[in-house]
């Protein structure tokens, strides 16, 4: 063989034993992984503190209970007498309301002094003095006919207070055509209420209107200045003006600087008064030579 040809055969040999695969081929060596939680960063930019959330409504003052004051005891008092509608007793008042009425003997004093709160010396129970006694219906409906045949309707509120069913008790006095309420425009709560002096019926009439002539009633429409004068000046009629005011007065005669009627004379007030007697003070001094 030549040595050409061994050399070849030698370099052949090499490159079958050299490793050329390049590095990017290789897996990456596993790396272990810390699975342990990261410490929380103390800085403030990273972190956010959340508010825990509550229902209380900042804008209204929290009910601390009765106080201490003694006016502010009576008005608790004096509101649950209102809201129970029964006689109660001195000492169960006090245990529903947390209010000394039974110790303190100045807030039992005003207590009673109330002009809403009733005693009853014999039985020793307090009740609350409503505007209206009524329990009924039909109690209810008697007492707005004495209001209205005075002249004037009965504020739902009152009766409300009253008797708490009264709302109700309306509404279906309203359905029978007995009463007449007025309500708010916001919402529609009833508002006022009158009692029905004319019922509801053909003979009688006080019947409702129908929707029908209720909307052409209130698509007619009041036309302008302009055009309400050009109307009347085409059948003939004139506006009406407003009625003439007093004639104005004429111009004082009085001259300035006088008042009316002559002047009186004018007194002189003499204040030397230790002249007196040697000098007439009341006319001009001239000495004598």
């Amino acid at each position: 063989m030549s040595k050409l040809a061994q050399d070849a055969a030698a370099f052949k040999s090499v490159l079958q034993r050299q490793d050329y695969t390049s590095w990017h081929s290789q897996p990456a060596p596993a790396v272990p992984v810390d699975k342990s939680p990261e410490p929380e960063s103390s800085s403030p930019s990273t972190t956010k503190k959340k508010r825990p959330k509550s229902n209380i409504v900042y804008s209204q003052p929290a009910d601390t209970g009765t106080g201490t004051n003694v006016n502010t005891q009576l008005v608790y008092a004096v509101n649950h007498l209102k809201s129970t509608h029964n006689p109660m007793r001195l000492q169960d008042l006090a245990i529903l309301t947390s209010t000394p009425l039974d110790t303190d003997h100045v807030l039992l004093e005003k207590f009673k002094a109330h002009d809403r709160v009733l005693w009853d010396p014999k039985t020793d129970l307090y009740s609350y003095k409503h505007e209206f006694n009524f329990r009924n219906k039909a109690a209810l409906l008697t007492e707005i006919q004495r209001q209205t045949r005075r002249g004037g309707g009965i504020p739902v509120r009152a009766l409300k207070d009253s008797w708490k069913e009264a709302p109700a008790a309306i509404e279906e006095l309203e359905a029978e055509g007995e009463v007449l309420v007025t309500r708010t425009t916001k919402d529609g709560q009833l508002k006022m209420v009158f009692w029905n002096e004319i019922k509801p019926t053909e003979d009688s009439g006080g019947m409702l209107v129908e929707k029908e002539f209720l909307d052409l009633w209130h698509e007619l429409k009041v036309p302008n200045d302009v055009d309400l004068l050009r109307q009347l000046s085409s059948e003939g009629l004139q506006a009406t003006t407003a009625a003439a005011g007093p004639a104005p007065k004429g111009p004082s005669t009085k001259k300035k600087g006088k008042k009316g009627g002559s002047q009186r004379a004018r007194q002189v007030r003499i204040t030397n008064t230790h002249l007196k007697g040697d000098i007439d003070l009341s006319k001009d001094y001239v000495p004598t030579r």
